[in-house]
């Protein structure tokens, strides 16, 4: 559970604003020029036979600069468009948000690649009116392009045609994995509360948005502070106006179900009745108080059981996808992909490669 920017940032690094199904359905990356010495790992090749303006070679299937730039830019704009360009002042564990948001785009671009490689294996293929809807997406996407974007990208349409078709393609392979899978959900399993909490936190944030932790006194003082506003909560003080005066998190209520907070914060909250306020329940993150608002939400409940549904059919794809991308050579052009930066030029403003595909696609 974050309660600060920069840990804010460190999952959006994570959920781009774009609609992509493979950052939702893969649960892990695939790392190209990884160093562990793992068998997978073994199976990375760095190598300098590449043709010009090759980024990486997935055994025969190849990305080019261009494609490449087509994704970081558009992720790139979106990212702008709601954080604004500041967000690039940002570092997470010492890692600025260009090198994060670099690598999300090459896994991205990977992965695309991999689940294409993974398709053919299969014998999966786009049918006529896929392919129709592939080349209308691509002419409209283009078209919206001024030749600016297009001299910066490096492209011409038949890039898009090519990069729509492969994502068309993951799709639908993904959908061919998973469609017979429909477990059923309990009401327990998927049961949502809502909670409001006080946290007085145990560290601080460093100018990178790194954590510190408390000196030994520091906490002790946390304690006692944490003691003194149990002690008015359960003396019945109205605890939404305590923690708009104590809280060190930026938002006071939660909803969620089981495994998604913090195991020990989720387990004290889960063991509350309703109108119930915990004792000091300790994280990482430091002292909280926490007041069981509601136990069950039939609408959020259902709502829930879907999300549980989807994250079953990601995890059967993703054991398919995972098995498959330990077969495959993987190569990186790490001295061309190491020289590849952002576009910064207002008249670059491309943001809705995704969205036009999945108007057209989804129609």
């Amino acid at each position: 559970m974050s309660h600060k920017i920069a840990c804010a940032i460190k999952r959006i690094i994570y959920h781009a604003k774009t609609g992509l199904i493979v950052m939702v359905m893969l649960a892990s990356a695939l790392m190209l020029g990884a160093c562990v010495e793992t068998e997978e790992a073994k199976k990375v090749v760095l190598t300098t036979g590449f043709a010009k303006n090759e980024v990486f070679r997935l055994e025969n299937k190849s990305c080019t600069l261009p494609e490449i730039m087509v994704y970081l830019t558009n992720i790139q704009n979106q990212y702008e468009n709601v954080y604004g360009s500041r967000i690039w002042d940002a570092k997470v564990d010492g890692v600025s948000m260009e090198s994060n948001v670099k690598d999300m785009a090459l896994s991205m671009m990977a992965q695309i690649k991999a689940i294409n490689l993974l398709a053919e294996q299969q014998g999966i293929s786009l049918d006529e009116n896929e392919k129709k809807l592939v080349a209308k997406a691509a002419g409209e996407y283009y078209s919206e392009l001024n030749d600016a974007e297009i001299a910066a990208m490096g492209i011409d349409e038949s890039v898009i045609e090519q990069l729509y078709s492969e994502y068309a393609l993951s799709q639908k392979l993904y959908h061919d994995i998973i469609k017979d899978i429909n477990p059923e959900i309990s009401d327990d399993e998927a049961r949502t509360i809502t909670v409001e909490h006080i946290l007085i936190k145990i560290y601080n944030l460093d100018e990178d948005g790194n954590r510190e932790g408390y000196t030994e006194y520091a906490r002790s003082q946390a304690r006692d502070k944490a003691e003194e506003v149990l002690k008015k909560a359960k003396a019945g003080e109205d605890f939404e106006k305590l923690a708009a005066e104590y809280s060190e998190d930026s938002v006071i209520t939660y909803s969620f179900g089981k495994g998604e907070m913090d195991a020990v914060f989720e387990n004290a909250a889960f063991n509350l009745g309703e109108g119930e306020i915990s004792d000091i329940v300790q994280t990482e993150y430091g002292y909280h108080i926490i007041k069981c608002i509601s136990t069950f939400n039939k609408d959020v409940t259902d709502a829930n059981k879907l999300k549980i549904v989807s994250e079953r059919r990601d995890e059967a794809f993703s054991q398919e996808y995972d098995e498959f991308v330990k077969t495959l050579n993987k190569d990186l052009n790490s001295e061309l992909w190491d020289s590849v930066s952002f576009i910064h030029d207002d008249s670059v403003s491309t943001c809705d490669f995704f969205e036009v595909f999945d108007r057209i696609w989804n129609d």
